[in-house]
């Protein structure tokens, strides 16, 4: 299961799991279409992927999900939370606690709601993968982000307890950060200035990041736990 499939990051990755074999279910909260899109690739590619629209920061949405996504695909043994909603900027002396809100919602109410409707299928199954995607502006501190850094900064710490926690259940809990990777809402954007910083020299991409989670959620990943891997090129070195 993948949230925020329908586009960007989470559609890269969908269609990299989709093509490790996984059956995926694409998640969505208001772009059915394309996600449906995401869907009709992988399956003409071969794969088996299913579209779920659901609110992922309300409980009964992400129940309802869940359980949607169980009784069309089969239990839920991997959970990818990569939804993410509006990132404004805004100077301390602007920040209000709604801003901090808004970004806590999904990066840690989502995610947890998330985790704890996939964990009985998971247990039941004997283990499991749960991937986070942060993000590599907890390290780079730019100003205006106070409420976006402070909630992805926090999917350190919960991956940490997570991997804990839920170890001696075969369960592993990671957290992928990538950089900047342009995708369509960053089209026309310039990238040379970000480049230039970047020790690879160039920007990454949707399939750098989806290779990473894909070893996560392998066989090959099964021993890598509570850790955080930046996909940025070294731009944060």
């Amino acid at each position: 299961m993948v949230t925020g499939a329908s586009r960007g990051l989470g559609a890269g990755i969908a269609t990299r799991l989709a093509a490790d074999g996984l059956a995926v279910a694409v998640g969505y909260r208001h772009g059915h279409d394309a996600a449906q899109t995401v869907v009709d690739g992988i399956r003409s590619a071969g794969g088996v992927a299913e579209a779920f629209g659901a609110d992922v920061v309300d409980e009964d949405g992400v129940a309802g999900l869940v359980a949607d996504v169980t009784r069309t695909l089969g239990p839920v043994t991997v959970v990818v939370a990569n939804a993410t909603g509006p990132q404004p900027e805004a100077g301390v002396e602007e920040l209000t606690w709604r801003a901090h809100l808004d970004q806590l919602d999904f990066f840690v109410k989502s995610p947890t709601l998330l985790v704890q409707a996939a964990l009985p299928t998971m247990r039941a199954a004997g283990g499991g993968r749960v991937v986070l995607i942060g993000s590599d502006s907890v390290d780079r501190a730019l100003p205006g982000t106070s409420a976006y850094v402070a909630a992805k900064s926090a999917q350190v710490g919960l991956t940490k307890v997570w991997a804990k926690e839920l170890g001696r259940d075969g369960i592993t809990v990671n957290l992928v950060q990538p950089g900047w990777i342009p995708v369509e809402r960053h089209a026309g954007l310039d990238t040379a200035s970000y480049v230039a910083d970047v020790p690879l020299g160039r920007m990454g991409t949707p399939d750098d990041v989806a290779a990473v989670v894909a070893h996560l959620v392998s066989d090959a990943g099964g021993f890598v736990t509570g850790q955080r891997i930046t996909v940025n090129g070294g731009h944060t070195i």
